[in-house]
């Protein structure tokens, strides 16, 4: 009877798989560069900040960022650069591409012809913006987000926004106050309905996102959808230090947290992880406090 029962749990695990973390997902070191990107001194991004975004395209790697000087009366401000190898970056001559709007913690997503990024504004309010090349950007406005009955969410910050097309529909999780996640889906990008009005995500319950939480990317894997986040405690020896994690789901709605998160040492503060494949290989990029570049374990 015991020999029948390890057989079948052997034959489950081998079903389901023992573990629904792929490596390429999960282990990383730092590559051997100092930081790739940094805040440029005396510039109007002398700082750079929270989650910008990278993407591997036309074989060129594509970076926005929000910059910031230390001037009274700062506003963060979008930048963009560009890289041949990922590791040596150039500042458009345009930057920065939007300074008549705040712009915090963007995702940009490439729709056929256009370029579509979303971002926190002013007071953490989500607005999105469209552009035909992702350098010259048209505000189309703040984002509507709706309860399952259709009432408007209340009031209060709302952002950090992660948005995605699959199906003919479109998803976006997005945090209030860092203390969940929600999950709400469009067919237009202009209204958002809630799935459910309860977060899909909360802190906790282990030290590294005990506190706060918020989600950087989502990625679609095998059936499975895998998301970046990152997280903190807001208190104890490790208190606001930043890491990044990895959960996976089934449905966008039930999250299971990796058991060896988070994926850096909470003590480096690296956040605001973004996983980028150049055509060969997956690289995690975090972007806060600055750009550095992480690369396969064993590689």
């Amino acid at each position: 009877m015991l020999r029948s029962l390890f057989i079948l749990c052997v034959l489950a695990t081998t079903a389901f798989g023992q573990e629904p973390f792929p490596a390429e997902f999960t282990r990383f070191k730092p590559a051997p560069e100092a930081p790739v990107f940094r805040g440029d001194p005396g510039k109007w991004d002398a700082r750079i900040r929270e989650r910008g975004w990278i993407m591997w395209e036309d074989g060129i790697f594509k970076m926005w960022y929000t910059g910031f000087d230390d001037s009274p009366k700062r506003r963060l401000k979008l930048g963009y650069a560009t890289s041949k190898d990922g590791i040596n970056w150039t500042r458009n001559s345009h930057n920065p591409l939007i300074d008549d709007h705040w712009v915090e913690d963007m995702i940009v997503v490439r729709d056929n012809d256009r370029y579509i990024m979303f971002a926190e504004g002013e007071q953490d309010r989500m607005h999105w913006f469209t552009s035909p090349d992702g350098i010259k950007w048209t505000r189309e406005g703040r984002v509507d987000i709706r309860k399952t009955d259709g009432q408007p969410i209340s009031d209060g910050p709302f952002g950090t926004p992660t948005f995605f097309h699959e199906d003919k529909m479109w998803y976006l999780l997005y945090e209030r106050a860092d203390l969940g996640i929600w999950l709400a889906k469009s067919t237009d990008l202009k209204m958002w309905k809630h799935v459910q009005d309860e977060p899909v995500m909360k802190p906790g319950p282990d030290e590294y996102d005990r506190d706060q939480i918020a989600v950087n990317q989502v990625i679609k894997h095998q059936g499975k959808y895998y998301a970046f986040f990152h997280g903190s405690a807001q208190s104890g020896p490790k208190a606001k230090l930043w890491t990044t994690n990895v959960a996976v789901s089934d449905d966008l709605i039930h999250w299971k947290k990796y058991a060896k998160n988070p994926l850096f040492p909470t003590e480096k503060n690296w956040s605001s992880g973004i996983l980028v494949n150049d055509g060969k290989r997956w690289l995690m990029y975090t972007m806060h406090p600055e750009v550095r570049r992480h690369v396969p374990d064993g590689e």
